[in-house]
């Protein structure tokens, strides 16, 4: 099996920084791609940045500029550097991990987190 814990949330005044980390741990062969997604009250959960394996980042265009994804393959863990935070960058922020538990296995799994709560006030 395998686990994703994030971590880093919290509350900050509007222009602070956080960074969120995505630890993941168990079975992993290789992490194919790691997204960070953000879910404000409503049903909707939020792309907002999205890294390769091999180091390829996407972001949404409303964070570009501000946010920075990143990957230690070494430890597995995934970051999201949050700078010049908006109030409407309040949501619960999660992660999810798409690996290769093994490294003969054509099939790659996804993997949630828990999420962990951003608040940013004004």
């Amino acid at each position: 099996q395998v686990q994703v814990v994030e971590s880093g949330g919290g509350l900050v005044q509007a222009g602070g920084s956080l960074r969120l980390s995505c630890a993941a741990s168990g079975t992993i062969a290789e992490i194919k791609t790691t997204g960070w997604y953000r879910q404000a009250p409503g049903p909707q959960r939020e792309l907002v940045a999205a890294i390769t394996g091999e180091g390829s980042t996407n972001y949404v265009d409303s964070v570009k500029g501000r946010f920075t994804i990143s990957l230690d393959n070494a430890k597995n863990t995934a970051y999201l550097q949050m700078n010049s935070l908006k109030p409407e960058d309040t949501a619960v922020y999660y992660c999810n991990v798409v690996v290769k538990r093994f490294s003969l296995s054509t099939i790659s799994t996804s993997y949630w987190g828990q999420g962990t709560q951003v608040t940013v006030s004004s």
